[in-house]
């Protein structure tokens, strides 16, 4: 039998599942899973693309990766693609991408600033090429008394419709935690994955409390995950929930209703179509959750 990996995953397999989900076949494949964005009750899909060191070079096999990912994830349901000013040119691309296909409508458009800089936000959004995005996000907060005020006030110019603030790092979660609590974004945007749960304990109690939504980046561990998993089976137990490694590893985070959305990076379509599965059929339940941390705790 073959072994379902990220390694093996075909892009055979892959257009065969788009095709399904766009053909509407199964009660599965025409229910995505969405959320609601809790400041406001606007639904999205929980399962979204990340941009971070794999749309950062603006070259012609860039431009078709990103081409071929963004088709794949609107046409099997997915709206959300997170970006940022400082991920080289992932923005030019990205923006070109969606463009050219003419998807602004069908996508949830977020980047991110280093500082609350005009000059940077009028870059990013000519780079996007767009008038607005979906989500503006500071980037790596490391001070828990920074102020959005000006984040506010470009939401009030109508230039973004959400914002939101982010780390990837637990040395600023007590950053985070601060202007979380003081600021209440629209957003929190953490690094959270199946072998790197501190988040769990300190960022998601605080984002449900202030009603933020919570995006979570590395959801794969940066590669962890699927390197300790590398040569083994889906334990039979999962499959009634996980077609693969990648969806075992993405619908942990889901399965927890504080997560709004999880956004794997990736420049490769039939990933992105292995990572979509995640929005589809069942979640894994307590018990399931607590047997998968303890099957990769053991590994």
């Amino acid at each position: 039998m073959l072994r379902i990996t990220r390694r093996n995953f075909t892009v055979l397999a892959a257009a065969a599942l788009l095709t399904r989900h766009a053909s509407g076949q199964g009660s599965a494949a025409s229910s995505p899973i969405t959320r609601a964005i809790p400041s406001t009750g606007e639904r999205i899909p929980v399962v979204g693309l990340g941009t971070a060191s794999v749309f950062d070079s603006d070259d012609e096999r860039t431009r078709l990766a990103a081409a071929a990912v963004i088709q794949a994830l609107v046409g099997a349901g997915g709206r959300v693609i997170d970006t940022a000013s400082s991920y080289g040119d992932a923005e030019v691309v990205v923006g070109d991408a969606v463009a050219a296909a003419g998807l602004r409508d069908k996508v949830f458009v977020a980047t991110k600033l280093e500082v609350p800089d005009a000059a940077e936000l009028k870059r990013s959004l000519a780079r996007l090429k767009v008038a607005k995005v979906d989500l503006l996000q500071l980037h790596n907060v490391r001070d828990a008394r920074q102020s959005l005020a000006q984040f506010m006030a470009w939401k009030g110019q109508g230039l973004c419709r959400y914002i939101g603030i982010t780390s990837t790092f637990h040395g600023d979660f007590a950053a985070i935690e601060g202007v979380l609590g003081r600021e209440k974004p629209d957003f929190v945007q953490i690094d959270y994955s199946l072998d790197d749960r501190e988040a769990e304990k300190r960022i998601l109690p605080l984002a449900a409390e202030v009603k933020a939504g919570v995006l979570t980046a590395l959801p794969f561990g940066r590669g962890r995950l699927f390197r300790a998993v590398s040569g083994k089976e889906i334990p039979d137990w999962a499959k009634e929930f996980a077609d693969s490694w990648a969806q075992f590893f993405l619908k942990y985070l889901l399965a927890d209703e504080r997560v709004t959305a999880v956004i794997p990076g990736t420049s490769s379509a039939a990933h992105m179509a292995d990572n979509l599965g995640a929005m589809r059929g069942r979640l894994p339940d307590p018990d399931q959750r607590k047997r998968m941390v303890d099957f990769i705790g053991n590994l």
